[in-house]
């Protein structure tokens, strides 16, 4: 218990301008959106890797429990597990201010002290050149020094042919991260069971791709980190004897899992990419770096989308085509196998997707700056809203697939 009071504590005094800044009025569709999202089974928030781009999915956090859509499944991977971690770690009422606590810790200097924040919103909000090279040099000290509460640099750093154990196997240490999630989250809560938490890993020696999730499996603080331990940078987390890197490695999005859980429930997903599969195409080598990024790690959510949206169209006629067998042939084998296969359950998916800045270079997702951070939250806070205005956009879907997509930045709906 001594944990969760812990997690109860106010917010810091920066944390509490940043809050005041974001925060607004209640919106009119906020009780719309509160009654629609309680006709699904499941509201599962889906959170991919991105690294520091994860304040994003913070700040769709936060537009969702302002309009009072409260998630039962959340499943993550690599930062996207970290946020899990501190959303599902604390009452709904303190979840934004410790998701805040959080990013405003591991977005500090490991060691040097932090430059003031007037310096910092000057240097971030000055012309284009200024801005590139400022979040440029911030990217650097992260690589230099680490980030406070997250990771720092072993010393002396390992020798690339230097056998020794594989828990100091990679550049940076992440002991500080387990301290600061000891910190900021209640894992008896986590464990408690109100809310489904999932986190998704890789196993070293296996090389097969893992789920921890709390119904099966007591979450510790090293299953979080483990989601996260991208190599080489980051350490394998040995956990019951067996080791395991970052999810991302072999897929970037728990949206798989979310949907093909069975038994299939009426779900709602509200899956947050940090990595967009649309930009445009780079004319420098450095460009070209960030782009490869942004394919590499999205192309999976558009994939997994597209072909849980083709499995379950099929699912669904099937169920509708067995509604039309006579009830003399139900007994056949065939028509009971065509039963176990058919699913009538529907799911809406709702993308959030971050959209690259203009002075973003390949960086991004290990540029650990105040200023960034925050135009990230204001970004995904900003997104969720827009989405949850459009009428009509958390109803069950009226198609022969009973599968929908929606994303605010699209030109159309996919359906």
């Amino acid at each position: 218990m001594a944990q969760r009071k812990k997690g109860q504590v106010q917010s810091s005094a920066v944390g509490e301008e940043a809050a005041t800044h974001t925060s607004a009025a209640p919106r009119p569709h906020v009780s719309r959106c509160s009654a629609e999202s309680k006709q699904w089974e499941t509201v599962a928030l889906t959170l991919q890797g991105g690294g520091a781009l994860g304040a994003y999915q913070a700040g769709v956090y936060e537009g969702l429990f302002e309009a009072g859509v409260a998630p039962n499944w959340i499943a993550g991977i690599s930062i996207g597990a970290l946020n899990t971690a501190i959303i599902a770690g604390n009452a709904p009422e303190h979840r934004v201010a410790r998701l805040r606590e959080f990013w405003e810790t591991i977005c500090q200097p490991a060691y040097t002290p932090p430059l003031p924040p007037f310096v910092e919103h000057a240097l971030f909000n000055s012309g284009d050149a200024v801005r590139k090279t400022f979040t440029a040099m911030q990217a650097a000290g992260a690589l230099v020094e680490g980030q406070k509460g997250f990771f720092v640099p072993r010393f002396p750093p390992p020798l690339p042919n230097a056998s020794g154990h594989p828990e100091k196997a990679s550049y940076y240490d992440t002991k500080p991260l387990k301290a600061t999630l000891e910190r900021l989250c209640d894992f008896d809560r986590i464990n408690s069971g109100e809310t489904r938490v999932s986190v998704g890993a890789v196993n070293v020696g296996s090389g097969n791709f893992v789920y921890f999730d709390n119904r099966t499996t007591v979450l510790r603080p090293e299953h979080f980190i483990a989601s996260g331990a991208l190599p080489p940078g980051f350490a394998a987390v040995e956990i019951d004897g067996e080791w395991y890197w970052d999810g991302g490695l072999m897929s970037n999005t728990p949206l798989y899992e979310v949907i093909q859980t069975t038994p299939r429930r009426d779900t709602l997903a509200f899956q947050v990419d940090l990595w967009s599969a649309r930009g445009p195409v780079p004319d420098n080598i450095t460009d070209v770096q960030g782009r490869m990024k942004d394919i590499q790690y999205s192309s999976r959510t558009r994939m997994v989308t597209d072909m849980l949206q083709r499995s379950q169209r099929f699912r669904h006629v099937l169920r509708e085509v067995l509604e039309r067998v006579a009830p003399d042939h139900r007994e056949d084998p065939w028509v009971a196998l065509a039963d176990e296969l058919s699913c009538s359950k529907q799911f809406n998916v709702i993308h959030l997707i971050y959209r690259h800045k203009e002075y973003e270079g390949h960086f991004k997702d290990y540029q650990f700056g105040i200023s960034t951070m925050r135009e990230h939250w204001e970004s995904g806070l900003q997104d969720i809203r827009a989405s949850l205005s459009q009428p009509g956009w958390l109803d069950k879907p009226d198609n022969d697939a009973g599968f929908v997509t929606h994303d605010i930045h699209r030109d159309r709906v996919v359906r």
